[in-house]
């Protein structure tokens, strides 16, 4: 593994490595006006959401790299604490890239990159009419990171009103993943697209009590089939099958006649019982797949 100290780099290569491995990061195309009224709209890949009560969401217009100016959004906000937080999906990513050019203060990105500024409700910079969803917000702080080529302005941006595409919800007024589009930023020029065929489902552990990897046999711990994120799936479950399921379990047929096929041979059929419980965490049936293991 190579091994870097941060002092040893560039705030280039720095930078390069981090954007490249930090990945992918949400799109924050935020709208704001300074306070002769003149719109700016930007990009930004350093932002999240961070709180929910209250709802504030974080940007970082930081310091160029190259000649360690400041971004208009930065000194927008400065003049104006309100923003829109545009959220950007595969329709609109060119446009949106286009509106990261460095332009002269005073010209209007909606304008240079085709996008359709809306009026907003409660606050003055206008929304993105084509982004499935735009938060309007007010800004609460901005922290200083430092002021060198680089260092970070962390704005902290509370939402005050959500707009929504309908074209995005499913019947009980829910954001469909899969309808969104989305989109999201990598290293250099590289983004990702998270489409209805890439997404995936993790069950979530906080909800009950999970055994834990560790409450796993060795010989399932240490299995040559199965991989890091199985034995995730495993200890993801709330108890352990008992006997009476494992046996009424290893009387199914197809189950029944690997055991058959592989009596007086330990060495084939654990090996066979593991991948045969593969199968069945790839397809999420993750207590049959233990019981399977515990044969």
């Amino acid at each position: 593994m190579l091994s870097i100290k941060v002092s040893d780099l560039s705030v280039g290569q720095l930078h390069s490595y981090l954007n490249h491995a930090v990945a992918p990061r949400p799109i924050c195309l935020a709208s704001t006006v300074d306070q002769d009224g003149n719109v700016n709209l930007s990009p930004f890949s350093f932002f999240n959401v961070f709180s929910t009560n209250p709802p504030v969401c974080v940007f970082s217009p930081s310091r160029s790299v190259r000649d360690n100016t400041t971004k208009h959004t930065l000194e927008n906000v400065l003049e104006v604490p309100e923003c829109v937080i545009n959220i950007v999906n595969y329709d609109i990513v060119q446009q949106v890239s286009l509106s990261s050019v460095a332009y002269a203060k005073g010209v209007n990105e909606f304008v240079k990159s085709g996008l359709t500024p809306l009026a907003s409700s409660l606050v003055k910079p206008p929304r993105v009419a084509e982004a499935p969803v735009q938060l309007e917000c007010i800004i609460r702080e901005v922290i200083s990171l430092g002021d060198t080529p680089g260092a970070g302005n962390l704005v902290l941006a509370e939402i005050k009103m959500l707009h929504i595409s309908e074209g995005i919800l499913d019947a009980d007024g829910r954001i469909n993943q899969a309808k969104i589009d989305l989109v999201a930023r990598l290293g250099g020029d590289w983004y990702c697209r998270v489409t209805e065929d890439n997404l995936f489902k993790v069950a979530k552990p906080n909800m009950k009590m999970c055994i834990g990897v560790d409450a796993l046999p060795h010989s399932i711990r240490n299995s040559r089939v199965l991989t890091g994120n199985n034995l995730g799936q495993l200890g993801n479950l709330e108890t352990l099958p008992t006997d009476e399921a494992i046996e009424a379990f290893a009387q199914l047929p197809d189950v029944k006649d690997l055991l058959d096929a592989t009596i007086g041979d330990s060495q084939t059929r654990e090996l066979q019982l593991h991948l045969k419980a593969k199968q069945l965490l790839d397809d999420d049936r993750v207590e049959e797949a233990l019981m399977i293991l515990l044969m």
